[in-house]
């Protein structure tokens, strides 16, 4: 069983930073493709950003490259998502997910397991 704890989340203004974390637990951290998704009221599920086994591979949606960054550490068994230069649009749960692979995964549906959500919610 694989289990996935998002923290970090808050309330930023907009043009701050905020970095969400998800740990993971139950099988070998370094065996999983990592990605963070994010959900706003009212809208689907986008995909923000993926990152390798490896870490060495990482891919980002269009509204946040540049801004966010995605990294992991295999020693902790943790994923981050540095988020600078917010803007009110980024609100929403952002939520991260592990599946068994080498390479970045940026659809939902190819994730096996997801965390619960953690809520960034920036103020214009």
């Amino acid at each position: 069983q694989v289990q996935l704890v998002e923290s970090g989340g808050g309330l930023v203004q907009a043009g701050g930073s905020l970095r969400v974390s998800c740990v993971v637990s139950g099988r070998a951290f370094r065996d999983y493709a990592m990605g963070w998704f994010r959900q706003a009221p009212g809208k689907e599920r986008e995909f923000v950003a993926a990152i390798s086994w490896s870490g060495r591979s990482a891919d980002y949606a269009d509204p946040v490259k540049g801004r966010f960054t995605i990294s992991r550490d295999n020693a902790k068994n943790t994923v981050y998502l540095q988020m600078n230069s917010l803007k009110p649009e980024d609100t929403a749960v952002y939520s991260c997910a592990a599946r068994r692979a080498y390479g970045t995964v940026t659809y939902p549906e190819q994730y096996d397991y997801w965390g619960q959500g953690t809520q960034v919610t920036v103020s214009s």
